[in-house]
């Protein structure tokens, strides 16, 4: 009798359960969205020419941020013989690799007198810079010498007279003079010549009735900078 009781009663407890105990589904976490990464709206790198010679260009560089928004030392320069190569990163004629530094420069070497190349550059994981700088011009085989006078200065600028010299083998058809100030100069006026700024970078090229230089010939540009100290003297290259 008691086996039957028992029995009654396990079948009359399933029989509830699955009428009125129903289990409830576990509750499905939803997945949170990993953040959107927004880089700042800087440059992650700049590049200037910082010098040439006949046969090689050396280029700076600052790197102002790290990956994913910017790029890691070495950085590869790459010469490309037009722009269109440049744009399409096609055949490059030449390739040097900088330090360890964020803020260096790299000097590419064996590059044809008087030419023109346009570069890129390339981080150590070869993430590609997506802008293009400037092109840059090897010196010519026919070479000149620019020599700086300060005729006058006072606290805050001065005036200067630059000589331009054919020291070379052959006449010159066109010349242009560069430098790098070490302060806060900045040119307000040119005379004798048409100037280019950029940065700290400043190249002044021929006007156009004093760009031909015989043999030994010379001419001259002046031009008024401001500066918040006067240097005692300016050192430029002179080419083509």
């Amino acid at each position: 009798m008691l086996r039957m009781f028992l029995a009654a009663t396990t079948v009359a407890l399933a029989v509830w359960g699955g009428a009125s105990g129903t289990t409830e589904p576990t509750p499905t976490a939803t997945p949170t969205p990993s953040p959107t990464l927004t880089c700042p709206p800087v440059l992650p790198i700049t590049a200037n020419v910082a010098g040439v010679t006949t046969t090689s260009v050396t280029i700076s560089y600052s790197i102002f941020l790290r990956p994913p928004c910017g790029y890691d030392p070495p950085m590869t320069v790459s010469l490309f013989a037009s722009r269109e190569d440049a744009q399409q990163w096609r055949t490059p004629v030449a390739v040097a690799v900088s330090g360890p530094e964020r803020d260096g420069s790299v000097t590419v070497d064996r590059l044809t007198p008087d030419t023109e190349y346009w570069y890129r550059l390339t981080d150590v994981d070869g993430r590609r810079h997506p802008f293009m700088n400037a092109s840059a011009r090897t010196a010519s085989l026919t070479s000149c010498r620019a020599t700086a006078t300060i005729d006058a200065r006072w606290g805050n600028g001065f005036v200067a007279t630059v000589t331009v010299r054919n020291t070379g083998t052959e006449p010159l058809d066109g010349w242009r003079v560069s430098w790098r100030w070490s302060g806060d100069e900045r040119v307000q006026t040119v005379w004798g010549g048409v100037a280019e700024t950029v940065g700290v970078d400043v190249t002044v090229r021929n006007a156009s009735y004093n760009g031909a230089l015989a043999l030994d010939g010379a001419t001259t540009f002046g031009m008024l900078v401001t500066t918040s100290s006067v240097p005692d003297g300016l050192t430029m290259a002179c080419a083509r």
